[in-house]
């Protein structure tokens, strides 16, 4: 019987005498243990029919467990035999396989137990299969015991060669590099088993590649074997590497690859210049800055190693010439930096230094790396044309010139070594350039036409010169001509100088400097002269001309005084340097003054207020301003004073201490009708009066009745009038009546008003006898108003009696 308690015996068994490698089995399970007991003990019973459990010795025969990969024998593969200690040859028990290539790849005999390959394994697809055997009864199909699982390993043979995944490969390795200098690392891979055998032990060797490079056997490390390779020898290398499994013995499998090396570049080399001479020819005419020729000094370097700077060598006569760099073509371009002239000079000879621009500190001990050439240039003679002394010509010429006057004149020469004769001549673009002439063999231009300065100020010509013997040669030349503005205007003197001459004045002392102004054009550039009229001999003074268009009054003397000769008039004759020359003569008026000893100026007249005390002009400035603002500062503290004053008195009628009560608003007029009601001023209450008058005793009573029935109707205003004339009578008559000058005006409110009479109309008929008591329940502060109001109400009574 099959149990998975017994495949672990039989792969113990292989182990241990090394006909099998380790392989992971599934552990031991008691209850396949327990099933294994079952099926044996069942199995015992049915066939010795005892009533007893016998124990049966049990075994599995299996005579291989691997099988041999790419088997290509003509009959099936024999791998190996399943047995049990129940089968007793009588053909009871039938084996079955059942997993992975069951009946496909392996076949089992169901009588003898026996496991066959029917084809040809690769251990490369798969390493191993894993299938499931079973024990069975044949008559009945029952298991015997459950199924057990087992592997089958495919056992490698050499059947692959070591390959290059990669290849082919490219490698770089500077030039110049010592020797065992690493190039790079290959890697083979075998797809045989490496834990069985030899078959994946790979040995590297190079085939082709010797002296220059190795290889390392184990590890594929390429390293050069020759020092100092030189890349301008040469420059690719090609190498085939092997890679041979079975440690490289006899009969192992091998596979190749090639690798291509290349020496990189190091500046190793200088710049060489081909010739030691180079001859160059370049035509005078030709322009600065064109390229005359060009020089190379080759290097057999590359990329930037082989970069070359070229520099013309100081000294010699190379200041004539200059040289720039072509990268691309590495060439030395000789530049033209003066014009040449084969008449002065036919030949130049320098020296073109070529050195490398990025050094090699290694490689320094090999020499200096640039190199010298020599240039010898020839200048080719040209017939050129004239040539004029000047690039351009300007002439001024006044526009009053007459017809036929000689402006000016230009000049051409012939360079050549003929010397041909010139002829000159005006090139007519526009009308007005027929203003002007030339002489055609002197070069001299002389006017044509008037010259109007309005009309065109300036006159752009252009003056041909052509050789006599090759008209074809000719040159241009551009002459300004400007017409000049007649000087129209005499100059004047600037401003009407007044001046003064102190009384100790000395002899050669400037005691003004003048200047002057012209109407005419243009202003800059003009120039004025400063004299004395020749006619009039000055003993007092004389004009000094300064030479910058300004002139200085000088004394000539000592002593002036006021006393005898209070003025000077003086002079003065000034010119301008126009065409025609203007002069125009300006006075100059002095007045002699009194000064202090140091020059000031102390007094001249009696204008002068506060120069006799010996004060300047700033002085008495000062003093003004300071009077100005003394006379501010007292307005403003007057003004001060006063609105103190007034807030005073205002602070004092509020004052609830002086027990005085003003009353300042009466209410509004007869047309203020929303104030108060004008019906109280046509009440129809009789009013009786009393009056006192102080001073004499006498008694003067007014006594208006006014009937209470009539009623008040438009009518009523006579009698209200009647009633306001007497009381201005009385007024008028009273000892109390106001000052004559003041207005008093009378209105009767009534006693129909809501807020009571106002007036003073009243006051003389209310009661004396009124009690103001209450106001000392108020407090301290109202017991003086109490007793104020007491005493005022006794001397009412009192007057009254």
């Amino acid at each position: 019987m099959i149990t998975r308690n017994g495949l672990l015996l039989v792969f113990w068994f292989l182990l241990d005498k090394g006909f099998l490698a380790p392989l992971h089995s599934p552990p031991q399970s008691r209850i396949g243990r327990e099933h294994h007991l079952r099926g044996m003990a069942g199995l015992g019973l049915r066939r010795h029919g005892a009533s007893g459990v016998q124990r049966v010795k049990r075994g599995w025969v299996w005579n291989q467990f691997f099988v041999l990969e790419e088997y290509m024998g003509s009959e099936p593969q024999y791998v190996g035999k399943l047995h049990t200690d129940l089968d007793r040859d009588d053909s009871e028990v039938k084996y079955t396989l059942s997993g992975e290539g069951a009946g496909t790849i392996f076949t089992i005999d169901q009588t003898t137990g026996d496991i066959h390959a029917l084809m040809g394994l690769d251990r490369e697809e798969k390493s191993y299969y894993t299938l499931r055997a079973q024990a069975m009864d044949m008559h009945t199909g029952r298991p015997l015991e459950p199924e057990s699982e087992f592997i089958i390993k495919v056992q490698d043979i050499n059947d692959n060669e070591p390959k290059f995944l990669e290849g082919p490969y490219t490698a770089s390795v500077p030039e110049m590099s010592p020797g065992g200098t690493f190039v790079m690392q290959v890697t083979a891979t075998d797809t045989d088993d490496p834990t069985y055998g030899n078959s994946a032990r790979i040995v590297y060797s190079i085939l082709h590649g010797q002296p220059y490079f190795s290889v390392d056997s184990k590890t594929g490390v390429i390293r050069t074997a020759l020092p100092n390779m030189d890349r301008e020898m040469k420059e690719l290398y090609q190498v085939l590497i092997q890679a041979k499994d079975m440690g490289g013995q006899l009969g192992g499998l091998a596979g190749t690859t090639t690798i291509n090396v290349t020496l990189s570049d190091v500046n190793d080399n200088p710049p060489r210049f081909s010739k030691s001479i180079l001859h160059l020819r370049v035509p005078e005419s030709s322009s600065v800055g064109s390229a005359v020729g060009k020089v190379r000094a080759h290097d057999l370097d590359s990329g930037k190693n082989a970069e070359v700077e070229y520099s013309i060598v100081p000294g010699d006569e190379g200041n004539m010439f200059d040289i720039t760099y072509n990268g691309h073509s590495q060439e030395g371009i000789i530049v033209l930096r003066k014009h040449l002239d084969y008449e002065n000079k036919r030949s130049y000879t320098f020296k073109v230094e070529a050195s490398n621009a990025h050094l090699d500190p290694r490689f320094l001990h090999l020499g200096p790396f640039k190199d010298t050439t020599t240039v010898k240039v020839n200048v080719l003679d040209v017939n050129e044309p004239p040539v004029f002394t000047k690039t351009s010509y300007t002439i001024d010429v006044y526009e009053d010139t007459p017809v036929g006057t000689i402006i000016g004149s230009v000049t051409a020469q012939d360079l050549d070594a003929s010397s041909s004769a010139v002829r000159y001549s005006i090139e007519w673009k526009r009308p007005v350039d027929s203003c002007f002439d030339i002489d055609t063999v002197e070069g001299t231009i002389s006017t044509n036409e008037m010259l109007d300065r309005e009309s065109n100020r300036q006159h752009n010509i252009s003056v041909v010169a052509t050789k006599v013997n090759n008209p074809l040669l000719s040159n241009k030349v551009t002459v300004t001509v400007n017409v000049l503005d007649v000087n129209e205007f005499p100059p004047e003197l600037a401003v009407p100088f007044d001046t003064f001459v102190c009384e100790n004045a000395e002899v050669g002392q400037v005691i003004q400097t003048i200047s002057a102004t012209d109407k005419d054009l243009p202003a800059v550039g003009q120039r004025f002269f400063f004299k004395s009229p020749r006619e009039i001999r000055n003993r007092n003074f004389t004009v000094r001309d300064f030479g910058n268009n300004t002139a200085g009054i000088v004394t000539k003397r000592v002593g002036f005084q006021r006393r005898v000769q209070e003025y000077y008039v003086i002079p003065v004759v000034v010119e301008d340097n126009g065409y025609p020359a203007q002069s125009s003569t300006g006075t100059l008026t002095v007045r002699v003054c009194a000064c202090v000893t140091e020059g000031s100026l102390l007094s001249c007249t009696a204008e002068a207020v506060f120069l006799p005390m010996g004060l300047s002009t700033w002085a008495v400035m000062a003093i003004l301003l300071c009077m100005v603002i003394l006379l501010a500062i007292f307005a403003l503290y007057v003004g001060l004073r006063r609105q103190k004053k007034r807030e005073t008195l205002m602070s004092s009628k509020e004052d609830i201490r002086d027990n005085v009560i003003h009353y300042d608003d009466e209410g509004g007029g007869e047309e203020d009708t929303h104030a108060f009601d004008m019906g109280t001023l046509r009440n129809t209450k009789a009013i009786k009066e009393k009056m006192l008058r102080r001073g004499t005793g006498s008694e003067v009573t007014a006594q208006t009745e006014i009937n209470e029935s009539t009623p008040t109707t438009e009518g009523s205003a006579d009698i209200i009038r009647d009633y306001i004339h007497q009381r201005l009578q009385e007024n008028h008559l009273g000892f109390s009546a106001p000052p004559y000058d003041s207005l008093v005006t009378y209105a009767y409110e009534g006693d129909g008003s809501v807020g009571e009479s106002l007036s003073s109309i009243e006051s003389w008929m209310a009661d004396g006898g009124e009690d103001f008591k209450y106001l000392s329940e108020w407090g301290p502060p109202f017991k003086t108003v109490w007793r104020r109001a007491e005493s005022t109400c006794e001397d009412k009574t009192s007057r009254k009696d």
